[in-house]
């Protein structure tokens, strides 16, 4: 089993930056891609970013340029820089992880609130 540790979330205005972080512990060693999702009332759950144990990244293209995602293998702590937030990346953002290097994510976060005010 793996658990989290996710910190950073608030209420920041518009323009503004945020930084996420999500330790893993348990079986952590075993955890070979990381990611960030997020979710509002009513909408499913979409992927924001997603890092590799190599540190390959991967995008929506809504934040693409804004928000970097890290990781810390050493810390099993993987990071999300959110710079020019909008409104609209308003969302419970979730902290994911998965044993393999594709498919479904394994496990969960509980999740730390983002808003942006305008």
């Amino acid at each position: 089993q793996v658990q989290f540790v996710e910190s950073g979330g608030g209420v920041v205005q518009a323009g503004g930056s945020l930084r996420l972080s999500c330790a893993l512990s348990g079986s952590a060693f075993s955890i070979h891609t990381m990611g960030w999702f997020r979710q509002t009332p009513g909408n499913q759950r979409e992927l924001v970013a997603g890092i590799s144990r190599g540190a390959d990244t991967n995008y929506a293209d809504s934040v693409q340029g804004r928000f970097t995602i890290s990781r810390d293998n050493a810390k099993n702590t993987v990071y999300l820089q959110m710079n020019s937030l909008k409104p609209e990346d308003t969302a419970v953002y979730y902290c994911a992880a998965r044993v393999a290097w594709n498919g479904e994510y394994d496990y969960w976060g509980q999740g730390t609130q983002v808003t942006v005010s305008s």
